[in-house]
């Protein structure tokens, strides 16, 4: 079992059985209950928990649309109906199973109720586990726009049981690598070099691997939880990532890995262009992503839309498209300015026709 402290919760990593799940749901003893999950983990997942942790046999359970594009707040409205009709209360308890899109809305959803409600994620996918449950963001989408309505707001804690993983489908644990490549891209090139590995074996993940993974983004959340400098480089490949997921969600239905890792690709590009990368290590780059996700191909009507779509990136300011650049595998900076004109340039010269 390894456990993480962030300072106001904690990170468990290992058999659920062996950690402190337990004991803090039994301070909460006398309070009602809520699991929320997707389909998918309602079928795979929810027995699992149930019949491990008997005080949960009377939890109430909230099953959210899946996918992406569910991740609206119409769904959360349905939810806190479903809460205000079971009478939850703010001192009551909100448990998140499922992968990103359970606890980016789950938390959302808790943070929110009645102005906040204790909350437990346990991520059930690998890029829920590398990611989206750790570092205190909630949010859902706005249409094509990602986490556009949201609060920093931590979980009491965050347990992560990789039996999970056994869920999972090859494409969902290939959108987990490529945050966990991120990771290795922006901050330490020792963890990029064993994600490249963990390619090979994807079917067993290792822990201590996904330790690391999840100590790099503690490590940057704790020195900048409101993201105003250091934690945008945790942005790396989101600025076009997000735009190709949110305009390719209802038709190609890409993953959030697949799509930061076209992000990745591209933003690296721009990295040989504005910052300091090396046109080998560009090349170790571009080779590990075209190995392993596919390019979509980018019409003239798309990449027009997206670049439209790039005004609504979460981190521009004052009109200004900012991202992240690679000085090299390991190092990141951020807020570069590049223009529209730019990335239109960008779009077209990754173009598969």
């Amino acid at each position: 079992m390894y456990s993480l402290d962030v300072g106001k919760y904690s990170i468990e990593i290992g058999d659920l059985l062996d950690s402190s799940f337990e004991k803090l749901l039994s301070q909460y003893s006398s309070s009602k209950k809520v699991i929320i999950v997707d389909g998918n983990t309602n079928k795979y997942c929810l027995h699992h928990l149930i019949k491990k942790f008997k005080s949960l046999n009377k939890a109430k359970i909230v099953v959210l649309p899946e996918g992406e594009n569910n991740k609206q707040i119409t769904s959360s409205i349905s939810v806190w109906e479903s809460l205000t009709e079971y009478g939850i209360g703010r001192h009551d308890l909100i448990i998140n199973l499922g992968g990103g899109v359970v606890t980016d809305m789950g938390g959302f959803i808790a943070c929110s109720f009645k102005r906040g409600c204790d909350f437990i994620n346990i991520p059930t996918s690998l890029l829920g586990m590398v990611d989206a449950s750790i570092g205190g963001k909630t949010g859902v989408n706005l249409g094509k726009f990602k986490n556009q309505i949201g609060f920093f707001s931590n979980p009491k804690a965050v347990f992560i049981d990789t039996i999970f993983l056994d869920t999972l489908p090859e494409s969902e644990i290939y959108s987990g690598l490529a945050e966990m490549m991120k990771y290795g891209l922006i901050y330490n090139k020792e963890i990029f070099n064993r994600v490249v590995k963990q390619y090979d074996d994807f079917r067993n993940i290792d822990q201590i691997l996904l330790k690391d993974c999840v100590e790099v983004k503690k490590n940057i959340v704790n020195k900048d939880f409101f993201e105003s400098g250091l934690r945008k480089i945790l942005n790396f490949g989101h600025t076009i990532g997000h735009v190709i997921e949110g305009y390719y969600n209802t038709t190609l239905n890409l993953s959030h890995g697949h799509s930061i890792a076209i992000g990745m690709l591209m933003e690296s590009s721009f990295s040989v262009d504005y910052s300091s990368l090396s046109k080998d290590d560009y090349k170790i780059i571009k080779k590990v992503i075209t190995s392993n996700y596919e390019m979509p191909y980018f019409s003239n009507q798309a990449i027009n839309d997206m670049v439209q779509m790039l005004e609504n990136d979460k981190k521009n300011k004052e009109g200004k498209i900012l991202t992240c650049l690679l000085r090299e595998i390991g190092y990141c900076n951020y807020d570069f300015e590049i223009s529209k004109k730019e990335f239109m340039e960008k779009f077209k010269s990754y173009k598969i026709s």
